[in-house]
């Protein structure tokens, strides 16, 4: 099988000079790597063209986002596993081998990726994925090595591979033709979840989602969006209750109905607190944006639930993530 690794870059000169030459040398034989240019302004492309001619250039005409930025990249790639990896990720030699391996041997599987620890303090994992990563019942992302916003040191407590509901954006290795067969990323999304809301139309449609903590990368993160920008609140916010209304079955959907509006208004109320009026406005705009799609959504939910060959309910924690990390849970432990 053809491996080709894709790095989508907007404006990332900086993260290019750091982690590219990594990427480069710790490519297999025989796997390629493309940068696909999402209309940087920058001097990305020239970088690449002056100190990288062995890497192949994708430019696009302008900024599509991560999601439909990736789904461009892909459609000029003809390999038969696209591995998305983000241009701030530092690749070990010998990463890649086992993730292959892993679609090699599992036909079912569509997706799989490495842990990820955090470039900055490399003993703990990185908040974007972890080990592996979950939902709740109510769509609160977590992960092994990471609940909210606390994140764990890696002692090689979640070193099993094993099935997960998603696993990370940043370093996403996943068969191209699953990948076009769904229709790749939502491209309304832009950026923050599409990787959650793909890997949950994986599942619906038959296949797994596997992590291979065999290979480990190291994020830098925040590359693009910092941690508590307004644009960055908006988007987890909306795209999450996007990716529900599409995907989650009856009960789940149900229940986020009437339990997310009071549990997103005290998120909004806290960041006022806070003093962070930009990000109480952003989830009100969320809201407003998700609710303005109402009359597209169950067009598309219709589609995937049609088409759907299976739940995902095995890797959905039944209970609320949020009440247990306040209740003194904050470690994975024994969660899933």
């Amino acid at each position: 099988m053809s491996a080709e690794i894709v790095i989508l870059n907007w404006n990332g000169e900086k993260h290019l000079r750091r982690f590219l030459p990594g990427v480069v040398a710790a490519a297999p034989e025989g796997v390629g790597v493309t940068v696909a240019d999402n209309g940087s302004t920058d001097g990305s492309v020239a970088l690449l063209r002056r100190e990288f001619p062995a890497v192949r250039v994708v430019s696009l005409d302008r900024n599509y986002g991560f999601a439909e930025g990736y789904n461009r990249a892909i459609d000029e790639i003809e390999a038969d596993y696209c591995i998305l990896l983000n241009s701030d990720v530092e690749t070990p030699r010998g990463w890649l081998e086992p993730i292959l391996r892993v679609l090699d041997e599992h036909p079912d599987v569509a997706a799989a990726a490495p842990k990820l620890r955090s470039c900055e303090r490399r003993e703990r994992f990185e908040y974007a994925g972890a080990a592996g990563g979950y939902i709740d019942f109510l769509g609160y992302p977590f992960c092994r090595g990471r609940i909210l916003k606390c994140v764990e040191r890696d002692e090689g407590q979640y070193d099993d591979e094993r099935d997960v509901f998603w696993v990370s954006g940043a370093a996403f290795c996943c068969r191209r033709d699953v990948f076009r067969q769904l229709g790749g990323f939502d491209a309304s999304f832009f950026a923050h979840m599409e990787e959650i809301d793909l890997c949950w139309r994986m599942q619906l449609a038959g296949y797994r989602v596997r992590i291979v903590p065999q290979s480990c990368v190291y994020h830098l993160g925040g590359g693009t969006l910092a941690a508590e920008s307004p644009a960055k609140v908006f988007y987890n916010h909306r795209n999450n209750l996007v990716m529900l209304f599409k995907c989650a079955p009856p009960v789940q959907r149900a229940a986020v109905a009437v339990l997310r509006p009071p549990l997103d208004f005290v998120a909004a109320v806290s960041y006022l607190i806070k003093g962070q009026t930009a990000n109480f406005m952003a989830v009100g705009r969320a809201w407003r944006d998700f609710l303005r799609r109402h009359d597209r959504l169950p067009a598309q939910r219709r589609r995937i639930r049609r088409s759907r060959r299976a739940e995902a309910t095995r890797t959905v924690y039944r209970f609320s993530i949020v009440v247990r990390y306040f209740f003194g849970r904050k470690r994975f432990g024994r969660l899933m």
